[in-house]
């Protein structure tokens, strides 16, 4: 275990134990240089020396520089030291899913929606680069404390990628989110981690997992055996359409279910509409065929007829060795008769069972013929003969091989096997002719995409570019190319759609320290589109700021704010408190505290609306590490009793910073060039080199410029060999 207060390649001071897995430690930690929070992943000891988990952990970084998203952790740094491999990862200060849903279950259906949408957000990008999970689960998705989403444990994947251990030998990943192909030893595949994503937004929906038991078999068995329960048991006011999510997700045959994460997550985008709310429960289409119960089979249960027919094959006899051997041959028939009868039983009952079973089948079930190439009419009475529905509404799409007016294809795909009367829809080529783009800006980018895909557009051909727009709203379209009314070829052609990401967060203003009244803050809130609704005033007595000035703000000024959905508070004054107001009140007033948080001009302004002249006022210029035009102090202080007639006040105001010069330290040793550097005020920061041995031979900044006090210094070292100096430049 790697000790608290250890600097890792003295740079990542460790402060604590985050958590622990299979193969590594995870430590918070705080990065000196870049002076942030960081997760240390460290591999245990006892993996020290096993090369393949070695070459494992590395994977792990590897895979992390490759998916570069907001909603994956990112690594930082990779690197080894006294033989401890370590991975520096970003810091997610918050709880894992698994805790959140404990904490606070029941969750708002729109809170689970937006939560979904960051995983599969993640998970699709994963997929596109040719890695797959395998172990997603509530525990490796980490949520801040804005409830932004975060996966985590992408390393397993790519490291399992370009192994040669097949799941067929292992299973891996957590066997309560496990999908049944993976149950049953097969490899898993992109829709298996669709599976995943489908459990775990079950559990969010009903806080338990749909499959417990007490072994790991056992519920890895009844993810391929027993149906999904339903979530509207545990809250009867879940909409169907989520609910449908759910299924589709955990289909148990991949052909049923979503294809790609993305598929999934345009699905979830409208979940919640009112339209979508009471639609019928989704069934799978590829059939699994339905379970048929065998009667078991009993030592007492009579043998069917048929066996009576059946020939004995003959059998030599020795009545000597019979008559000899009667009693132990008496013994064991006694033992391997019922024994034998049960087997041959058995077996029976398995082929009249499987028997029934595809006669069952064959009756409820259809396989789409081929209607490639066919007229409509031809198409249509062929999917009639064959038992099934064919919908009176056609799709047209572009097709090369198939002439205008033939069938391209079918949905479901032809020769998938489908219940009878099951509903076909029908794509008839328009041949090899260009088509004119419709209007997609104003529409969500997913809905743009399900409509260019029904034309005929892969998705691969449409190109997403996300702009800031604070007139569009979110996840809308704002403008596409080509125009609309251009003619495209949908196999060919590209297009580009700019979707908005809503307004670009701006910075607060500090409304308090620059005298903004209430009317004046508004304003230049609304210009930034901030409605009203968003602002909250709220009135508060005041003997030091006059009557409707802004005294406070809650977001503090600096603080990044979203235009459409941020809301801050303004604190305004009231004047002052009449309960206190005296006669003297006439010819005095009371001083506030303009020292450190006031401007020279902002301090000004807040003692003249006391009623003091700008004569009364003297300033007194001083250097100081306050920025530039900072009221350093005030005389007389604050709370002191002011004579508006005869009263004066000194106001001392920086000057800003006073500079000094890097010290010469060439060839000096780590301690030496620490006590000049922090000897003439500024910071010092140990840089490359043997600092315990070698002497400096650089620094930055350069030697002699003129900094200002407390600038961070870093110095540079050669190596224990080197002896040499170099001259800074």
């Amino acid at each position: 275990m790697i000790e608290i207060g250890r600097k890792l390649n003295g740079r990542y001071h460790i402060i604590g134990n985050i958590g622990s897995g299979g193969m590594a430690n995870v430590f918070l930690a705080h990065d000196l240089i870049l002076d942030r929070d960081v997760a240390v992943k460290v591999l245990r000891f006892d993996f020290q020396n096993d090369q393949a988990a070695i070459r494992r952990f590395q994977r792990e970084a590897l895979a992390a520089t490759e998916l570069v998203h907001p909603n994956i952790v990112s690594v930082y740094d990779v690197g080894e030291e006294d033989g401890l491999q370590y991975l520096v990862m970003e810091y997610v200060k918050g709880m894992d899913l698994k805790r959140f849903i404990q904490t606070q279950y029941p969750i708002p259906y729109a809170k689970i929606v937006d939560i979904m949408e960051q995983i599969l957000s993640a998970v699709s990008l994963a997929h596109e680069h040719r890695i797959i999970h395998r172990d997603l689960k509530p525990q490796n998705i980490l949520m801040d404390e804005s409830g932004v989403v975060k996966i985590t444990d992408f390393g397993i994947a790519i490291a399992l990628t370009e192994t040669s251990i097949t799941q067929t030998n292992t299973m891996l990943g957590s066997v309560h989110y496990l999908s049944p192909e993976q149950a049953r030893g097969s490899m898993a595949t992109n829709q298996s981690d669709v599976y995943a994503v489908g459990i775990i937004l079950y559990e969010m929906l009903t806080g338990n997992v749909p499959f417990d038991g007490e072994s790991a078999v056992t519920i890895a068995l009844k993810h391929f055996q027993e149906e999904m329960p339903s979530v509207k048991n545990f809250d009867p006011n879940i909409p169907q359409s989520l609910e449908n999510v759910v299924l589709h997700a955990t289909a148990k045959d991949p052909a049923d279910r979503y294809k790609t994460a993305e598929e999934m997550s345009r699905d979830l985008y409208t979940v919640l509409a009112a339209n979508r709310l009471n639609e019928p429960k989704w069934q799978p289409t590829g059939l699994m065929g339905e379970t048929k119960i065998l009667t078991p089979i009993t030592d007492e249960m009579a043998m069917p007829s048929s066996f009576n027919s059946m020939e004995t094959p003959p059998e030599e006899r020795n009545e000597h060795e019979e008559i000899e051997n009667q009693e132990k041959a008496t013994k064991k028939k006694k033992k391997k008769k019922p024994l034998i009868i049960f087997l041959i039983l058995f077996a029976l009952a398995l082929i009249i069972g499987g028997l029934f079973y595809f006669a069952g089948r064959g009756s409820s079930e259809v396989k789409i013929p081929n209607v490639e190439d066919k007229t409509e009419a031809q198409a249509r009475s062929l999917l009639e003969d064959a038992g099934l529905k064919v919908k009176n509404e056609v799709k047209q799409v572009q097709s090369e091989n198939i002439e205008e007016g033939k069938v391209v294809k079918t949905n479901p795909e032809i020769g998938s096997t489908v219940k009878k009367n099951r509903e076909i829809e029908l794509y008839i080529s328009t041949g090899n002719k260009k088509i004119k783009l419709p209007k997609v800006t104003g529409e969500s980018y997913k809905d743009a995409i399900e409509k260019l895909g029904e034309l005929g557009f892969k998705e691969s051909q449409i190109k997403i570019t996300k702009e800031t727009d604070s007139k569009v709203d979110e996840d809308k379209v704002i403008s596409q190319t080509p125009k609309e009314g251009s003619e495209v070829d949908p196999k060919t052609d590209e297009i580009e759609l700019v979707v908005s990401e809503g307004p670009a967060d701006i910075y607060l203003a500090d409304y308090a320290s620059l005298g903004y009244s209430y009317n004046n803050a508004v304003d230049e809130l609304a210009s930034y589109g901030i409605k009203e609704s968003q602002i909250t005033r709220v009135d508060k007595p005041s003997d030091t700021v006059a009557k409707d000035l802004v005294i406070a703000q809650n977001p503090a000024a600096g603080n990044p704010f979203n235009p459409k959905k941020g809301k801050i508070t303004l604190t305004v004054s009231s004047g002052p408190d009449k309960t206190t107001t005296t006669s003297s009140e006439s010819s005095t007033v009371v001083l506030g505290s303009y020292a450190e948080s006031y401007t020279y001009d902002n301090a000004v302004n807040a003692l003249v609306s006391l009623g003091i002249k700008e004569n009364q006022i003297s300033r007194v210029d001083e250097a100081s590490d306050l920025p530039k035009g900072t009221v350093i102090s005030q005389d007389p202080g604050a709370g002191a009793t002011f004579d508006l007639k005869n009263g004066k006040i000194t106001l001392k105001v920086s000057t800003g910073p006073s500079n000094v010069s890097v010290p010469s330290i060439l060839g000096l040793s780590s301690a030496e060039a620490k006590s000049q550097i922090e000897g003439s005020g500024l910071k010092y920061v140990q840089g490359s080199g043997d600092a315990s041995k070698g002497k400096v031979i650089s620094v930055s900044p350069s030697i002699g410029d003129s900094v200002a006090k407390g600038t961070s210094v870093t110095v540079n070292f050669s190596s224990a060999t080197d002896s040499t100096g170099n001259e800074n430049n």
